[in-house]
This record gives structure tokens, sequence and C-alpha cells, in this order.
């Protein structure tokens, strides 16, 4: 196997403290890397010391007048099982609110003048804000102790990136067929990490590693492909097959930065992932840029979804004209939407598919969905279109498409669609089932409806022409 030479950065520096079945782990920073001072962040086990958690700098993206504006926020994470306490102290801001969020998990700090103390007794992802600040945040991430990390730094097959910072040669590292890569807690590896024409990869860690722009993982016509535990800009998959993407974390910040696309590809699996995107966060398309053929079996799971610009869930809009591409079998399950922001009527939905291209959609279901009160955008965007931005072509249909116990908290959303093209382009057989408006489940019997509103209007949805078997129930 080739030989690859990386620069040996800091040594890592972990510090673990056990009581019973309590363990914290944390990891120092590498020189050189830019951290941010907005927070100081200590974790420790109940009954065990306070260990500072290094916060880095991690740009994000605010939409201003309709240009791309980049606000440095917060990035901290360290390692846990049991229960691990964390203490958080706001140096930016005098503390008058804060919320952690996903609000679904239901944490809620103890606020001490500047400082915040809570307790997690399991690994997530969070994002805690300060006086509703959601662009000089804090994006902390408790891990469960990682199992694969290798016992030895040297083997076969295995590209090692210890604690310290790493310079890809060319900003681009080709991974061969068979080959695990390490990313240690601690590390910061800037480049892209390329797995294209393999098969048999597993990238794993704790650690960090991003380009200057564009995706610090990139999976393209690969075959049993493992992504865990990193964090990143953008993940791409494409053409590929077999791809199992867990408890990554994608930030991006520049204009069309997508967190985990999806192009022509099957069985692909999503679990536990977090995305913050300046594009939207994970898209399921057929044939695009390179990537040739339908998609199939593409499921997220257990995770949340944050999108600064565009859609928090997309479907549908690339494909191949000529070949009718099918996209088909995509589950998106147990997910926390924390905030969409998109002011084009185009290009809104939480969850929205848009059939172009002579796609065929068919088979999608979303399922355990909890949106937060989003900043603009709709719920639902369901349409067979022709963008011609982007597409040559309207999509063939839309079909089969469950909606079930899906809920949203707010008062920002605009009115959904669900449109067809024409009379051989239409959309039919969705299913609205338990869906809850603040508090309100909509259905065609539920109190208060006037006997001559459509169920659809009690729930700010426009469903237009050339649709069938629309339903609502609870």
């Amino acid at each position: 196997m080739k030989k690859y030479f990386v620069l040996i950065g800091i040594c890592l520096s972990i510090s673990a403290f056990a009581f019973g079945e309590n363990k914290v782990i944390a990891y120092s920073a590498p020189n050189g890397v830019e951290m941010n001072n907005d927070f100081t962040v200590e974790v420790s086990t109940p009954d065990g010391k306070w260990q500072r958690i290094p916060t880095y700098m991690v740009l994000v993206d605010e939409v201003v007048e309709a240009k791309h504006h980049y606000e440095k926020s917060s990035l901290a994470y360290f390692d846990f099982e049991g229960e691990a306490k964390v203490r958080i102290v706001s140096l930016r801001a005098n503390v008058k609110t804060a919320r952690i969020r996903p609000l679904s998990y239901d944490i809620t700090p103890v606020i001490d003048k500047d400082t915040l103390l809570f307790t997690l007794d399991r690994p997530r992802n969070l994002s805690v804000e300060v006086n509703g600040d959601i662009f000089h945040n804090l994006q902390l991430f408790a891990n469960p102790i990682d199992k694969n990390a290798p016992k030895k730094k040297k083997a076969k097959n295995l590209i090692y990136f210890g604690a310290g910072f790493h310079q890809l040669s060319g900003d681009t590292l080709n991974v061969p067929s068979g080959t695990t890569v390490y990313i240690a807690g601690g590390a910061v590896v800037k480049g892209t990490l390329q797995v294209h024409n393999a098969n048999d990869v597993k990238i794993f860690g704790r650690g960090i590693i991003r380009p200057e722009r564009g995706a610090g993982v990139h999976i393209k016509k690969s075959t049993n492909i493992e992504v865990e535990g990193i964090i990143t800009s953008q993940c791409p998959t494409g053409e590929s097959n077999g791809v199992t993407i867990r408890n990554v974390k994608s930030i991006s910040h520049y204009g069309w930065g997508d967190g985990m696309n999806v192009f022509a590809s099957s069985n692909v699996l999503f679990d536990g992932v977090f995305c913050r995107n300046s594009d939207d966060c994970t898209t399921v398309y057929a044939t695009r840029l390179g990537h040739k053929g339908s998609c199939r079996h593409i499921k997220m799971q257990n995770s949340t979804l944050w999108a600064d610009v565009a859609h928090p869930i997309f479907i549908g809009l690339h494909g191949s004209p000529e070949n009718h591409d099918v996209i088909e079998d995509v589950v998106y399950e147990n997910i926390d939407i924390l905030d969409h922001k998109e002011k084009q009527i185009d290009y809104q939905g939480c969850m929205a598919i848009n059939a172009g291209d002579n796609n065929f959609v068919r088979n999608i279901r979303f399922e355990n969905i909890r949106i937060e009160n989003f900043r603009q955008g709709q719920l639902v965007d369901i349409r067979i279109s022709f963008n011609k931005k982007y597409c040559t072509a309207p999509g063939l249909g839309i079909e089969n498409v469950l909606f079930k116990d899906i809920t949203y908290t707010g008062d920002n959303a605009e009115i959904s669609i669900i449109a067809g093209y024409d009379e051989t382009r239409k959309i039919k057989n969705v299913r609205f089932e338990n869906l809850k408006i603040n508090e309100v489940v909509i259905s065609d019997d539920m109190p208060g409806k006037p006997a001559w509103y459509k169920t659809s209007d009690m729930a700010r949805f426009f469903i237009g022409e050339h649709t069938e078997n629309i339903t609502f129930v609870p």
C-alpha cells in the first residue's frame, strides 16, 4: 500500500475520570487552530473533577439582504458514558435567557449569573443559545466513548491522524480500498478525504476534517463505506452502494454548502447526524454532477437538521430526462428540525419533494419529525415542477408519500404547497397521519372545522391541481 505522510502535531492529551460506570474523556486542541472565547466549557462525572473543553471557532451563515454573511460561532466536543455534568460560562454576553436545543430533549439549564449547569445521561448533539442568539451559539457534541480507536497507531491498511494539526498534501487524500482512516480526538485535518472507486473503507474518529470549502469527505462510485464520529463541512455520496454515516456533524457557511447529499445511490443510512448548513441539509437526487442513475433505499434517522439557507430535507429535483430516473423508498424518521430560513418561495419547505428532470418519486415516508419555530419557509412543499434554472423537464410523478406523527410548534410557517404539473404528471396518495400544528391535530373530523372548509385549510396548505387522494387522518 502506498505510504502517506502527514504533519504530526501536538500529542493527544486525554483526561478520563471514572466513577463506577461514569466516564468523561476530554481532548486538547492543537496549536495554530482558531478558537473562540465566547464560552468556557467544562465537564465532569457526577463526583469527578471539572475538565476544561476547548471551544473552536466555526463559521455559520446568516443571510442578510440576500447575501451570505459569516458569523463566528463556537464548537466543542467530548466523550462520555453514564452521566456527565456540563458547566458553561457565557463570556460574550450576560445571560438573561438560555435554551438548549433540540427542545424535544427537554434539557433545561440551571442559570447562575452567567453560568449554565445541566446533566446529560446519554450522548447528545446540542445547540446552546444565550439570549436567543443562534449565530454566536455553542454547538456542543457530547459523544459516546469511542470504541473504534485502533490499539496500534501503525498497522497495515491504517491511516492514522493523531492529535494535532495536519495539512493534506495537495489538500486531498485519496483513500484506497480496504483502508481504515482514523482521525483522533484533538486532531484537525485540513483538506478532503476522497473515497472514489473504492470498497470496504472506514473513516472513524472524533477529530475535525475541514477544507477551505467543499466536502471534507467525498464518496463516489464506492461500496461498503462507513463514516462515523467526525466533524466536517460537507459529506456527499454519489453513485455508491452500502454507505453508513453515523454521528457525523456537518457545519458549512459558504454558498451552496449542502450538508449530506445523496446522488444516484442505493442503501445509504444516516444515523445520529447533525447538520447545520448554508444550503440544503440533506438531499436525495438521481443523476447529477457526474453521478448517473436512480436512487433507492435511503434512510436518515435519529438526527438533527438546521438549514440556515434552503431546505432541511429536499428530494427529487435532479435526474436524467432521457433515462427517466426513479427515486424511491426514502425514509426520514425521528428527526428534529431546528431551523429553516429561505425567502425564495421556490426553495422553501422543511420537508420538500420537487420532482424534476422526468424523475418519478415514490414510496417516501416522514415519521416522528419535530419541527421547531423556524424563521421563514414552509412545512411541506410537494410539487411536480419545471424549474428551468436547474432542470430541462418537469418530473413524471410523485406517489405514495406518508407524513406520520409530524409536529410543528411556531408561528412563522408560510402556506405549504401540494401541486402537480398536468394530467399526465400528477401527485397521488399523500397521507397525513397525526399532523399536529401547535398542539392541534389536523384531520377531516377535527373540532372547530367549518363544514365548508377543506381540511388542508386548517393546516394552511394549498392543494392545487393535478393531485389525487390527499388525506388527513388523526
